[in-house]
């Protein structure tokens, strides 16, 4: 069994889950942990090879742990399993999963995400708070009490 199949199988029983939490086409995420008064949020995201996120800023640091497959970020660079990255506050960034084998990333995100569109207008914030909805609504909506993340 790889690695970041116990890392998800770990993540997985933490939040009393049996399915990553659907977020689009190709994209899930899976909670970790609510940081205290709402500063951010620990997840496991899942991506299928050419799904993109597409231009965001954070308003916190960020750290990624890539734990399988591999993503190309918007400089170039390809990031492949068992590699990190940190973003500043304040960096603004697209990227996609690449290669063959569907992606895990373990992310820190501090902060807020906010999706931008034409002259980095705002188009998607997304808290911690927001972060927090999503994994009752996921828990409701599969018949699984949610657990206290903290």
């Amino acid at each position: 069994m790889r690695h970041a199949d116990l890392t998800v199988a770990a993540a997985m029983h933490r939040a009393g889950l049996d399915t990553w939490i659907p977020e689009g086409e190709g994209k899930w995420s899976l909670p970790v942990h609510f940081l205290p008064e709402g500063a951010g949020w620990v997840e496991l995201m899942r991506l299928l090879p050419g799904v993109r996120l597409g231009l965001h800023r954070h308003t916190g640091e960020v750290h990624a742990l890539n734990l399988a497959g591999e993503r190309r970020l918007n400089d170039g660079r390809v990031v492949r399993a068992g590699e990190y990255i940190h973003e500043p506050a304040g960096n603004v960034d697209w990227w996609e999963a690449t290669g063959t084998e569907e992606l895990i990333v373990h992310v820190v995100v501090k902060g807020e995400v906010e999706y931008l569109g034409a002259h980095h207008s705002v188009l998607q914030r997304i808290s911690s708070a927001d972060r927090l909805r999503d994994y009752h609504r996921h828990c409701a909506r599969v018949g699984a009490p949610p657990r206290d993340l903290r």
